[in-house]
């Protein structure tokens, strides 16, 4: 019996080890937000990281920013929309300035360090999180419509 209990013990704190590591950004503090939104990016294409853009832009137009909440999320190839010498930074830190947030997944980061041998930079209008797909959960969890141009 007390064999089970200590396995069953040690389960539970297997399954609960991810969760504790996983960093999530914390929900957008938008109390007057009626819409949200997460953009997925999991592609380098610049016509999906223009799109992406665009559709970012059109929400915070279409709705008074303070009235929603958009969020962007890159992880794998996306994160290159996130690079300091990439053609829409400005743009990214304009999304930024107008109330949206940006996403990286330090996963990809990390794994592109082991990779190369070398952390790659990018934009500190970024907020990092440890997973990305994870953070995509926790906003559809929490309201937020998954949105993949």
């Amino acid at each position: 019996m007390m064999r089970r209990v200590l396995f069953a013990a040690l389960g539970l704190a297997a399954l609960a080890t991810p969760l504790a590591r996983a960093q999530l950004a914390p929900l957008q503090d938008k109390p007057f937000a009626e819409h949200k939104v997460v953009l997925q990016l999991s592609d380098s294409d610049p016509k999906k990281q223009s799109l992406v853009i665009s559709v970012a832009n059109n929400l915070m137009k279409h709705y008074d920013p303070d009235k929603v909440a958009v969020e962007i999320v890159a992880f794998g190839p996306g994160i290159e929309l996130l690079r300091p010498d990439n053609p829409n930074r400005k743009l990214v830190e304009s999304l930024v300035a107008q109330g949206a947030r940006v996403d990286i997944c330090l996963n990809t980061v990390d794994t592109i360090e082991r990779d190369t041998g070398k952390r790659p930079d990018y934009i500190t209008a970024a907020t990092p999180v440890q997973v990305g797909v994870a953070q995509i959960l926790l906003l559809t969890e929490n309201g937020y419509t998954l949105v993949r141009p």
